[in-house]
Formats: C-alpha cells, structure tokens, sequence
C-alpha cells in the first residue's frame, strides 16, 4: 500500500473515530439536565482565564506563521487574540450559561376534539460540524453554543489557528470534566490536512448539519459538495443607506462605526449609499470622514466630485466584501433606489438606513430582503451577543431552518409529542 492510501485510509478512520464518538455523546446530551450543562460552560470560562498565557503563546505562534506565510492583513487581523478577546471568550461562555435553555422547551400546544393532548417541543439537532477559517473564538462560540443546546460538536477550525483552537478546545474539554460530561461533546478535529473536510460533508451517518464560517470560496464549496444539510453563512457584504431625511451627525456616527469600527468582521458595511437629493451636502463630509480615518473610498461620479481622493468605482466593487479599510460608495434616487440596489447587489446579510423619516424605514426594514434590517444602528450589530442572543455561530443569510444570528435556539429542531388516554382512530 501506498503512504498516500495509509495517510488517506488513517484520516479515514480517524475521521469515523470522531463521529462514532460525537454521535454516543449526543445521545447521552439531549437528556443532560441544563446545571449540568450550565456548570460545563461557567468551568470552560474559568479554565480560558486561567491558561490565558497559554492561550496568548499559542496564538502567537499562529500569527507568527501566518506572516510567515503572506496570510492577508484582515486574515491576521481575525485570527489575531489579545487580553480583551480572551476575556470576550469567557465572558461569551458565561453568557450562554445564562441563556435560558432552548431544550425541552413546548414551542406550541393545544388539545383535538378527541382528547389528544399535543404538544410542540424543542430537541437538539444532533451532531454539528463546525467548519471555520482564521477566527479562534470560533472554537469557544460554537462549542459552548452547541453544548447549550444539547448538540455534540466536531470543529474543524483552519490550519492558521490550529494552535490556538487547540488550546481553547483543552479548555473547554476541562469544562465537560469538570460537570461530568463526555468529553467527546466537543472535539476538534486534529488534522490540518484539507482533506477532512471533504470526510466531514460525507459523513451522513453521524453529522446531522455542517455549519461553515469563512470565505465565500469555503462556504460556496462546502454547500456544493455536502451531502449533509448546511447552514450557511455567504459574505456580509452590507450597506449603510442615508437617506434624504437623515440627521447629518447620526449619519457620520453611523457611517464611521459601521465601516471601521472592525473591517474584518462580517458586520462591517462595505457599501456607503446617499440619497441624491442630500448629496452635496453630506457626501462631501461623509467621504472625508472615511478617507482621513484610512478607509480607501471607491465611488461613482457623485463621489469621486465629493473629494478628490475617492478612486473610480467597478462594477465588482458593488458586490465585494472588502473586509478591509475599503468602501464603495454613491447616490441613489431615494429609498427606492437603495432597496433595489441591495436587493441587486447585498449578500442578504445586513443592511441599515439612517433617517428620521418614519415611512421612508419601514419602507427600507419591509423591502429588504436580508437576515438583519437596522434603522439609525450601524451594522456592526449583527452579532447574536448583541441580539441578547448569547454568542452565535454565524449570521445565516438561509431563508431555511435558521436566519440572521444562529444562537443556541437556532442550533435546535422540534418532534411532536402527543399523549392519549386509549384513543384508537376510526
């Protein structure tokens, strides 16, 4: 035999050796008590702050290697941990903890004529595999967020985080311990070879749905190739539209937050849009706003006139996400022209409006046909913490089973439980 088939039939068996084990665990999980799972996340929490020096090295030693490797900015910046996004972790795995627990709980219920008793209750999915790039916190999000909802998890982060995933994933492995869980509820695939991935999306037998985080090439590939359901996340390609009945200083607030408050993350705006009736007025301010805080402005002819740095824009710009100091900007005809533009050229993940105007939002909020709709908020709220949510895995741009932030109720299905007293059917 080969070493290509001994490496390629060792993966295999690895990979099934993950599954047999996330399947036994899923089935002890979907009847674990919520303390139980409770005092799992609070332990996971406390063993994060307690390695945070071994979390940190560990990190650095992926940044490292990722420059190493020309890994792009934004790459570096997503996969980049520090003080404060250590704690965010933690803290990320308390507030799980505190989320009610979807589990069990009667979504609906009501009583037939004949004295059926029925009842709609949540239930776990099952087994979910997680497959993600850069982002490390990703391994505590979605393992604490899946363990709330009584589902097991297989991770399979990217290879340029694959330290500091596994020295999050000891962490929260310390955290089923410490609550006398199996440990095989959380695992973290141990391989960098690209190719688990594909024994991932063949493995019907124990994964009951694959979540992707990443690139669009990712995402796009793994809802090509899986033979097992996805919830999908395609790129945060979102617009900020002021409108004529904007207040100019919201605007600004709005704008700057929404674009560079982080430019790396899916929620960052990569499409500034202005009513044309406002446009000398407030374009000119805008675009400055963005172009002295770094933000590389590509525009139309109304903004390229508005300053004289602003670049020529492509007809590619409009559908980019950027994830980096860069924005396409330019005017429009009123709300309706923004909400076909979106329509046309969005990801379907956030949008926003500023405006005083009433009728002109819920003519935005109803006509767009996104996962998340803001009025006077910048995007960078599309996140499930900030949706009171808990963390999320991702913001689903899926019209099927779960949209917008997918938290720990996302992360659930339903059965129908239904209790008689001898009834027979004639």
């Amino acid at each position: 035999m080969s070493a290509l088939l001994e490496t390629t039939d060792a993966l295999h068996d690895q990979m099934l050796a993950l599954g047999r084990a996330a399947r036994a665990a899923a089935a002890e999980l979907a009847t674990v008590p919520s303390p139980s799972k409770d005092q799992a996340l609070r332990a996971a929490a406390a063993a994060i702050r307690a390695r945070k020096a071994e979390i940190q090295a560990a990190n650095d030693a992926d940044v490292a290697a990722a420059r190493e490797r020309g890994l792009a900015g934004p790459m570096i910046e997503r996969l980049a941990l520090n003080d404060a996004r250590i704690e965010a972790m933690a803290k990320g795995l308390e507030d799980i903890a505190d989320f009610p627990d979807p589990i069990g709980g009667v979504i609906a219920e009501w009583t037939r004529p004949n004295g059926l008793a029925i009842q709609r209750v949540r239930v776990p999915l099952g087994v979910i595999g997680i497959i993600y790039e850069s982002r490390p916190n990703v391994t505590a999000d979605a393992g604490g967020l899946c363990l709330k909802s009584g589902n097991a998890a297989i991770l399979r982060g990217g290879s340029e985080s694959i330290r500091s995933s596994g020295a999050i994933a000891a962490c929260l492995a310390d955290g089923l311990r410490a609550a006398g869980l199996p440990e095989a509820a959380i695992q973290l695939v141990p391989t960098t070879d690209r190719a688990a991935v594909g024994h991932m999306l063949t493995m019907r037998d124990f994964i009951d749905v694959i979540v992707p985080r990443g690139g669009k090439s990712l995402i796009q590939r793994i809802a090509e190739e899986s033979r097992i359901p996805v919830i999908k996340h395609l790129d945060g390609n979102n617009t900020v539209y002021v409108d004529a009945g904007a207040d100019p200083e919201k605007a600004r607030k709005v704008v700057m937050n929404a674009k560079m408050r982080r430019t790396s993350i899916c929620g960052a705006a990569e499409t500034l849009l202005v009513d044309r009736k406002i446009a000398d007025a407030v374009l000119p301010v805008l675009v400055k706003d963005l172009l002295d805080a770094g933000c590389a402005v590509r525009g139309d002819a109304a903004a390229q006139a508005a300053d004289p740095r602003v670049t020529a824009v492509t007809a590619e710009d409009w559908d980019t996400e950027y994830l980096d100091a860069i924005i396409a900007c330019g005017v429009v005809d009123g709300v309706d022209g923004a909400i076909d533009h979106i329509n046309r050229h969005g990801s379907h993940h956030t949008d926003a409006i500023v405006t005083e105007d009433p009728a002109a939002a819920e003519r935005f909020l109803q006509r767009i046909d996104s996962g998340i709709v803001l009025w006077n908020a910048s995007t960078q709220f599309a996140d499930g913490g900030e949706f009171g949510m808990g963390a999320e895995i991702g913001i689903s741009t899926d019209k099927f089973h779960a949209r917008g932030p997918v938290g720990a109720e996302q992360l659930t299905s339903y059965k129908y439980v239904v209790r008689g007293d001898g009834q027979t059917r004639p």
